[in-house]
């Protein structure tokens, strides 16, 4: 019996009624009263599960169900022609099943590869852009396939959507943890370090030990915002230590935390635990997107979330520094990566 199922809650309707369904709707509608009430539920969400559900969150379901078109039709090309856009130094691009493992996990010992394909997009910048240029780390361009030229505008489509959201939650976030409002904004400014993943989990047989289409892990996000279709594989880890699969509630998006909310708020805030495992006997696709401040931005212990008996548990990190450690250690193709899962794999 594999992991999710050893440790599944009993009842997945009661821990599916305590998970909050929070509307944004009214504060994003420009009701001033709205935010200090919101920020009281998500600050309740995040203390207490680390992940809600975000209702009200005005991405049209359009923009939504075109971008799990345009996943199908890229992770339906030749493999032959997704490898020749093989994920690169900036994590942009396509990365294959058994290319990656969850190294940099604290929840799990991942001992084999994960099982999914992916495709990484980020903003797409022109040749010409500044830090293209000067080829900054985690700072590069989108690879597109040339033989589907049309998916190009609906990806980014739904990243440009997605992009905003992330930007009118940072106001109640930086609110519910007693900051002014605009608190967040300038470390977001200037290109966030976005991660827009097209996930294809296959079916998988469940019988072998340790293998996961994503092992446990935690997500290296600020917030990471979650659409699925109605296919189950996902399982949370909640602070009882038990799994739980979240159902998919139509007309909105799981959010996550990641170990930077959780850094920053120096770890009163959680950074959920999940993984995923498709046991399900048919293809299941997800699209994440990972939104994170700007790479240059230093990630300190909030002043609202420390003192005198509370000190900082992280010291001062340049996020840059931060996702390049966390690359090398989940992803094959990164210099300096030395899992034993790669090994085995390349023996």
């Amino acid at each position: 019996m594999h992991l999710f199922k050893q440790h599944a809650v009993r009842d997945v309707a009661d821990v599916a009624a305590r998970i909050p369904i929070i509307d944004f709707g009214p504060h994003f509608a420009g009701d001033a009263a709205a935010l200090a009430p919101l920020a009281r539920q998500v600050r309740d969400a995040c203390e207490r599960v680390g992940f809600f559900y975000i209702a009200g969150h005005g991405v049209p379901t359009g923009i939504v169900a075109r971008a799990f078109a345009a996943s199908r039709r890229f992770h339906a090309l030749p493999l032959a022609d997704k490898l020749a856009l093989r994920l690169n130094e900036n994590n942009i691009g396509y990365l294959p099943i058994n290319a990656s493992v969850q190294g940099a996990s604290t929840v799990h010992k991942a001992t084999k590869p994960n099982q999914n394909e992916s495709f990484f997009v980020s903003h797409d910048r022109g040749p010409d852009h500044r830090d293209v240029l000067a080829g900054l780390p985690l700072r590069g361009r989108n690879q597109w396939p040339p033989g589907l030229p049309d998916i190009r505008a609906d990806m980014m489509g739904y990243f440009a959507a997605l992009a905003t959201l992330g930007e009118r939650m940072l106001p109640v976030f930086a609110t519910s943890l007693g900051l002014k409002a605009d608190w967040f904004a300038p470390h977001f400014a200037d290109e966030a370090h976005i991660n827009l993943r097209f996930l294809h989990y296959p079916p998988q047989d469940t019988d072998e030990d340790n293998v996961f289409g994503q092992a446990p892990h935690t997500d290296n996000s600020f917030l990471t915002i979650l659409a699925r279709e109605d296919v189950p594989g996902l399982a949370v880890r909640l602070t009882s230590g038990e799994w739980f699969p979240p159902p998919v509630i139509e007309g909105t998006f799981l959010v996550n935390l990641g170990n930077m909310m959780r850094r920053w708020s120096n770890d009163r805030y959680l950074s959920t635990p999940h993984g995923v495992l498709n046991d399900s006997g048919t293809d299941r696709y997800s699209i994440a997107f990972f939104y994170s401040p700007n790479v240059a931005t230093t990630i300190e212990v909030l002043p609202t979330c420390c003192g005198p008996d509370d000190p900082p548990k992280y010291p001062p990190a340049v996020y840059r520094d931060l996702v390049l450690e966390f690359y090398r250690k989940n992803y094959f193709h990164q210099k300096g990566h030395e899992s034993q899962a790669a090994k085995i794999l390349s023996s």
